[in-house]
Formats: C-alpha cells, structure tokens, sequence
C-alpha cells in the first residue's frame, strides 16, 4: 500500500529530497521504524495520522481479540516462600558438611565445618563399618585398577559385566532365592518393582503398611493401583482388609521387617500367613536389617527361619555393607519381568565396578564368621546405649532393634538439641516432619561395633547438658527404678568385648 503521507507530495520533489525526508521522517513512519526504532517510541507519531481527522482507531469488533502482554510469573519468588516456610517451621534440612573418617584409631570420628573439628558420628547406616573395611576397600580399588571407575552404560547396552551377575548370584543365595536384581538405590528398587508389578497385574489390589518408607509409597502410587493400608505392624488390621477384598484378583501386601525410625520389628511370620491365606504376595523390605541379622547377614526372614515366606525382598548396599544400589530378590520369572519391563531399572546406569566389587566383598565378609562376631559386638553396644539412657533417665522410644530413638517433640526443640550436641563433639541428626509425622520429632542413634562404653558414657553426659541447656526436662521417664512407660527395672547384664581389629590394626 502506498504511504499516504509521501503520497500527498509532489513526486519530483519526492524524488530529489527522499533520502532528506526518510531521514527527518523515518522515525515518525510506523513501517519504516520497525526496523530501528529505540525501545519506547510511540509509532502512532506518524504526522499523516496526526493531521488527518478521516483516520479513526479500528473498531472494537477488531480489537476485543488481541491479547495483553502476560505478566511473567515470579518463580524465584515463589521459591523463596516455599523455603521461608520450611525454615519457620523448623523443618529445613540442613545439611551439614561432616566427612566420616576411615583410618584405624579415628573411625567412627569425622571432620565436620570448615574447621575439620572432630566429632563423633552417631547416625550413621553404614553400620557395622563396612565401608572402610581393608577387603572391601581392596577389593573396590582393584576393580578400579582393573575395570576404571564407570560402568559405561545401562545393563542393557554396555553395564552388564560378569562382576554384575556375580553380585547378583550372591545376592540370591543369600537370600535363598532363584534369582535377583541390582539397581541403582533401593529407593528407585522399591519404587520401579512395586510400580511395575501392580500396574501389569491386573486388577491387582495393593495392602501398605502404615510406617512404610516413602520409597515404597512412591512406587505404589506411581502403579495407581487401588490400595489399602493398614495400621503399623497390625496382623489382625491387614487380616480384616484382605477378608473384605475380592476373591481371584492379584493382591500385594507391602512391609518393612525393621522400621527406619522407630527400630520396631514386624511380627513377620504372622503377616506373611495371613497374606498368604488370602492369596496375596509379600513384598518385604529389609533394608535396615541385611547384614545385620541372621548367621549370614540376610536378615530378619533368616534370623528367624521365613525367607521361605517372603515371595519378594528388596535390600540395600548403601547400609550395613558400606556400598551404594539396591536389589530385589525373588523367583526367576518375577525377576525377569521387573527386569524387562522396570523403566527404573532400564533406563538407570549400571553400577560401576568399584561398588559391585565392594558390595560382593561386603556380602561375602557379612556372610562369614568374621560377620557373626560384629553382629554380636553391634548388638552389645546398642544394648549399652539403651541402658545408659535408661539409667540415666533420658527418654527413648521401645525399639528391640539396633536403632536408638529419643523421642524430642517440637521441629525447633529437636534441632536445639542436636546442635548443642554438635558443640559438645557428638554428630546425630535432627528427625522431623517429613521424615515422621509432626510432633514425633527425635533424635535417631545408630551406634556400632566401632564405638565404646566410654563413647557412649561422654554422649550421655552430653545428652544431659543439652537437655538442661534447652529447658527439656526428661526426669519424669524413669519412676522408683523402673521405665514409666514399660515398668522394666534397669537389671541387665552387659556383655562388652573390644571390637573386632581388623588384621591390619595394631593394639
């Protein structure tokens, strides 16, 4: 379309002054001006609209169409609010800078803050010290030395090394089954093989424990299978939901042996009949209890007698034998389902070779005599934690596991504590919401064969005085010589030995 206003111009004048008139004018020109206007210029300065009163603005119908500018959206400030909330309510993680130590005569010590002060380290699930054990560390650098440090890729293209079978056959006769897995945490284990199995099943029906771990949560409702749950560690509650379920459909019943926070032990045997009964499978976790129990380290099924009744277990490398990844273990076709169909467990790298080598070599030392006598030193330690809170009449709550709780209600009280006990050398973390529920906030101990009566004996020292530094009183759990909560009288004998020196420790 011609310019109106260059076309109301004599063309011969046009012609010898154009590039004068672009250049006065340009600017004024909405076409034109596209192409060099500075930010802010009004294009409705053309001189011809100005003049012109036969140049109206576009009707409404024309308009009513186009769209303002969205207003961006304030993520950062949205962001800022989310964490400011957590830090009101005492329920943001910090995460303190602690490297554990590794070499004899300091381990279970660590280096903590920028000044690499030493502390003892007492939440720690590398429990029986498995990390810095002298064949697992020889067997985990030798595998670097002879394989690198990555596995190159996914089992399915470059990770499925002999060393990766060989793990896994340990694995499944550890646990009396045919077959077993390998993935990269038990979080992504439970999640990808609860996942896949209740979604492929059909019209499968899932029963959850209360207190599960939210990797298992995770995985169950990521299968969107409908689900049920029953009350913690409560046989006749599970018994009562499977009565009412449908007959002839796939059911899973899913449950921890040993609870994470609370040290609690499932009646095992009791769960697995009555799910059974009713034609379901089990999936139990064992997380916090391989290596830990039974003559072999395979856990509470082992310990006693019923991994015939666990149709499913899953366990960890990361705790108790000091690695990383997690693993099923199950029947043959089970496990070559999950393994085909997983994507947690396809599309994850595999493990490098350092972590297979020092995983098996972990299984195998668990597994042996050497394993059984720092099971025994475990439980003796834990045994004198338990009773030196009792006597000196600090609160706990009933754990018949290795795990210590002490019970500290209040995000902000916990937290207190835990760095007053920080200041005094001693290293436990803060448990709170979301962790466990709010107002069950606590301290969880997790001593091992490594630490001492006299250890435990400055914790306790400690303990009280941040007690009393924070106005917590804790007198009132411990009445005429007996626990308040359970009347059990403090009259247990401690068996206490050195632990176990490795061959290379010298006294």
């Amino acid at each position: 379309m011609p310019c109106p206003f260059l076309g109301s111009l004599n063309q011969a004048f046009v012609k010898n002054y154009g590039a004068t008139l672009m250049k006065q004018y340009g600017n004024y020109c909405p076409i034109i001006s596209r192409g060099f206007r500075s930010l802010g210029n009004d294009e409705t300065k053309c001189p011809f609209i100005q003049q012109n009163s036969i140049i109206s603005e576009a009707p409404k119908e024309m308009t009513e169409d186009i769209a303002e500018p969205a207003t961006p959206y304030h993520y950062e400030n949205f962001f800022h609010d989310q964490i400011n909330a957590k830090k009101r309510d005492y329920s943001y993680r910090v995460f303190r800078k602690v490297s554990r130590l590794a070499a004899d005569g300091v381990y279970p010590k660590a280096l903590e803050g920028p000044e690499n002060r030493r502390v003892t380290v007492w939440c720690a699930n590398d429990y029986l010290g498995m990390s810095r054990h002298p064949t697992v560390q020889d067997a985990a650098v030798n595998a670097i030395k002879s394989y690198g440090t990555g596995a190159g890729g996914t089992r399915n293209i470059a990770g499925n090394s002999q060393m990766t079978e060989k793990l896994e056959g340990e694995i499944a006769k550890l646990h009396k089954k045919p077959a077993a897995l390998i993935f990269s945490s038990c979080f992504v284990a439970n999640d990808a093989t609860l996942s896949t199995l209740a979604k492929i099943l059909p019209d499968c029906i899932v029963y959850s424990d209360a207190g599960n771990h939210a990797s298992m949560i995770q995985g169950i409702r990521n299968s969107r299978a409908p689900k049920h749950i029953f009350r913690h560690n409560d046989p006749n509650h599970l018994r009562k939901l499977l009565a009412d379920s449908p007959k002839g459909v796939p059911k899973l019943v899913v449950f921890e042996t040993v609870h994470s926070m609370s040290g609690a032990i499932c009646p095992l045997e009791e769960m697995c009949n009555i799910a059974h009964d009713y034609g379901a499978l089990t999936f139990v976790d064992e997380v916090h209890a391989v290596g830990l129990y039974g003559k072999h380290g395979a856990g509470i099924g082992e310990e006693r007698g019923l991994q015939d009744k666990i149709d499913i277990v899953s366990g960890t490398l990361g705790k108790a034998y000091g690695n990383v990844g997690g693993y099923i273990a199950g029947s043959s076709l089970l496990v070559d389902t999950i393994r085909s169909l997983a994507p947690g467990f396809i599309f994850t790298t595999a493990l490098p070779p350092p972590v297979l080598a020092g995983s098996l070599a972990a299984i195998r030392l668990l597994a042996s005599e050497e394993g059984r006598n720092l099971r025994a030193k475990h439980q003796a330690i834990v045994r004198y934690l338990k009773l030196s809170l009792l006597v000196a009449g600090l609160p706990q709550l009933p754990s018949v596991s290795h795990i210590v709780p002490v019970p500290i209600k209040g995000a902000d009280k916990v937290a207190l504590v835990a760095e007053s006990l920080m200041k005094r050398g001693h290293y436990v973390q803060a448990i709170n919401y979301p962790t466990v529920a709010r107002g069950d906030e606590r301290l969880r101990f997790a001593p091992g064969p490594y630490h001492t009566p006299e250890m435990i004996d400055n914790l306790i020292t400690a303990l009280i005085e941040s007690f009393h530094e924070n106005n917590i009183r804790f007198s009132e759990f411990m009445i005429n010589g007996t626990c308040r909560e359970c009347s059990m009288e403090y009259k247990v004998d401690i068996g206490y030995e050195e632990p176990l020196k490795y061959p290379m420790q010298v006294a």
